[in-house]
């Protein structure tokens, strides 16, 4: 799934919110790069990341979505489902 499934702001948003609940920075992560093996994060931000994208954008996202929510190419796909779109 690539940003185009999105809008450009919603990605810039998801991106910010991904990078903030990790503590990264934003020039550091690509949509393919992926979080656990490139950037350290753990179960626990990936959770953190999916409360955080619920609360900003007022969705539900189901558990096992987290699976595909390895890079922000993923985070988009997911937030697009969880979004309608």
């Amino acid at each position: 799934m690539s940003t185009s499934a999105i809008d450009t702001d919603r990605a810039a948003q998801i991106k910010e919110i991904v990078c903030e609940t990790l503590e990264l920075e934003l020039d550091e992560v690509t949509d393919t790069s992926l979080f656990k093996e490139e950037h350290g994060a753990d179960s626990l931000g990936a959770i953190e990341v999916l409360a955080a994208l619920e609360r900003h954008f007022g969705i539900t996202i189901e558990q096992s979505e987290m699976a595909q929510m390895t890079n922000l190419e993923g985070v988009y796909g997911v937030v697009s489902r969880a979004s309608g779109l």
